[in-house]
């Protein structure tokens, strides 16, 4: 859904690099998977067509945090309020 993003967070060796990886538009959704030793975040389309993928060894990953967007009750209002 627009605006869910993730973070991943990679060993650089002697520092940290931060990535994100978000759902800028209506209708997109981030999917992470890992496979073989491999960490990949994409942002896919409604009919599942990849648009960017980051790919990352997951050695090297310290962190993957996912950033859901806040989402209402189907009665429209906000859950928080």
């Amino acid at each position: 859904m627009k605006g869910d993003r993730v973070e991943i967070v990679v060993d650089a060796g002697d520092t940290t690099r931060t990535y994100e990886v978000a759902a800028t538009r209506a209708g997109r959704r981030v999917e992470t998977a890992v496979r073989r030793g491999v960490v990949e975040v994409s942002e896919v389309t409604r009919g599942g067509t990849p648009v960017r993928t980051a790919r990352f060894m997951a050695s090297r990953v310290l962190a993957l945090v996912e950033h859901p967007v806040p989402r209402g009750d189907p009665s429209g209002t906000p859950l928080d309020s």
